[in-house]
């Protein structure tokens, strides 16, 4: 009898505990009720057009995978009676953010597309206008002649916080007003070549489809544009990433009024800041964005920045990290002033820069490499094991140089340095103080008062491109790269 009294309120406890973990968990119906209609799906239809025959196989003809791929899709371009032209289609996911028809999605969902349609949950399919695209944010503006649609409620992404819960509605695969839930894994995140975006990471499911959805925070508000996933399988590994709805609407309203972009450079280009590179330039801790190389007659050079400082501010907004700078440049109005502070020199240093407008397509430069001529008898190595020659004045005027030492060769290990043959050595910094390189004689001197444990930083000229190089350790191979340019600013 005792037993079973035992057993009876053991049961209970258990039933209590499972009941309140029942409590915590989110119920993501309501949200879904209201919010669910709101969300699209779309496809859109590329014409890709050929002769018999033409473009390129994606097989080679001796590849065993090209018999099966002529046999089992004979109609693909590039594959023998290949029709003249063909459809191309894709999915993807969008949201409405006006009731008479204006829809929200990704760029690279509609980028290219010959026709877009648009189908609702009501299962009425429409064909929409694009109003415009911005690649660099990888937002779109749509638009279906419609009335009295549902919309969303657009949320504030910088009241998100890390660890809060978010819901993902799209079509995954096409499976239309799917619904995925996660939390919000990080913010601020910076991805590989996308310098305008400080992306909101989440772990909510996010596959191929889902891209130009929603993602919501717990109050049914769209706090984020579902654009990109991380995985080496094609498929969901827990890693996702939204565009700040913040950011979106921005550029939604600029393609709504006209359809182009605007956004700010001051004309610099940019390096992240490691602990190496702070410790070389007398910085408290590694912070702001290291300035690589300056306009000629650009914003910057005129304000008085140089190559060698570090912007820590830009308009009163702090730049933790490099990949700041961009967003807060781009996004401060043409035309407009903007204070700038520095770490100039090894002290702070502040001046007002004028910001001038970004070009809508600017190309990226083509770095050409050019090669020191090798003088007639070259210098031993020095202590760092690098073969170093002055440029004759032929080689000045070539090169559009003052100073500098021309890398002849790289020898006795120095190659971990990432110091390389062809390289100009322009400068040599210690505890933020730089020095113009004149002479291999001056650069030897300077290395010689160095003990095995310095740091140091040379600011280094390869092709037509500047870079920053930290050397740690004279004579151990405990060097570090110091980091690749963020790109022009």
């Amino acid at each position: 009898m005792l037993n079973r009294f035992f057993l009876t309120i053991a049961i209970s406890i258990l039933a209590l505990t499972a009941s309140a973990q029942g409590r915590d968990l989110p119920d993501f119906t309501d949200l879904v009720e209201k919010q669910g209609s709101a969300v699209v799906n779309i496809s859109t239809t590329q014409i890709i057009r050929g002769g018999h025959g033409g473009g390129a196989a994606p097989f080679d003809e001796d590849d065993p995978a090209f018999e099966f791929f002529r046999r089992f899709f004979p109609h693909q371009p590039g594959m023998p009676n290949a029709p003249k032209e063909f459809e191309n289609k894709s999915l993807g996911s969008g949201f409405i953010i006006s009731a008479d028809g204006y829809i929200l999605t990704n760029a690279h969902v509609v980028d290219a597309a010959d026709e877009v349609m648009v189908k609702l949950t009501d299962k009425r399919e429409l064909k929409a206008k694009v109003i415009g695209a911005d690649k660099r944010t990888d937002v779109a503006l749509i638009k279906i002649e419609a009335t009295a649609l549902p919309v969303v409620k657009i949320g504030d992404a910088n009241r998100l916080k890390v660890g809060e819960w978010v819901v993902a509605i799209g079509s995954p695969f096409g499976f239309e007003n799917s619904v995925t839930a996660g939390i919000v894994s990080a913010k601020g995140r910076s991805l590989p070549q996308e310098n305008f975006v400080p992306f909101i990471q989440t772990d909510a499911a996010v596959n191929p489809g889902n891209s130009g959805g929603p993602l919501f925070n717990m109050r049914g508000e769209v706090i984020g544009i579902n654009s990109q996933i991380y995985s080496r399988s094609g498929g969901f590994m827990g890693l996702s990433f939204a565009i700040p709805i913040d950011l979106a609407m921005e550029i939604q309203g600029q393609l709504r009024n006209g359809g182009k972009i605007s956004r700010g450079r001051i004309g610099v280009v940019i390096q992240e800041v490691t602990k190496e590179l702070a410790e070389s330039f007398g910085l408290a801790k590694p912070q702001g964005a290291l300035v690589v190389s300056v306009e000629k007659g650009g914003p910057a050079e005129k304000a008085g920045i140089e190559t060698g400082d570090v912007i820590l501010r830009f308009n009163g907004k702090v730049i933790e990290q490099s990949s700041d700078l961009p967003r807060i440049v781009g996004g401060t109005k043409p035309g407009s002033k903007a204070s700038v502070q520095l770490w100039h020199k090894g002290s702070d240093k502040e001046l007002s820069v004028g910001v001038a407008e970004m070009p809508e397509d600017k190309a990226a430069a083509n770095p050409h490499s050019r090669r020191g001529s090798k003088s007639a008898e070259p210098a031993a190595a020095n202590r760092l094991g690098l073969v170093l020659a002055e440029p004759t004045a032929e080689q000045k005027r070539e090169l559009k140089l003052s100073a500098g030492l021309i890398v002849e060769d790289v020898r006795n290990g120095a190659g971990h340095y990432d110091v390389r043959p062809g390289d100009i050595l322009l400068a040599m910094i210690i505890k933020g103080n730089q020095t113009e390189l004149k002479s291999v004689e001056q650069f030897n001197k300077l290395i010689a008062g160095l003990d095995k444990s310095s740091v140091f930083t040379l600011l280094v000229r390869r092709g037509e491109n500047q870079t920053f190089v930290t050397i740690k350790g004279l004579g151990e191979k405990s060097s570090e790269k110091s980091g690749d340019k963020s790109g022009d600013k």
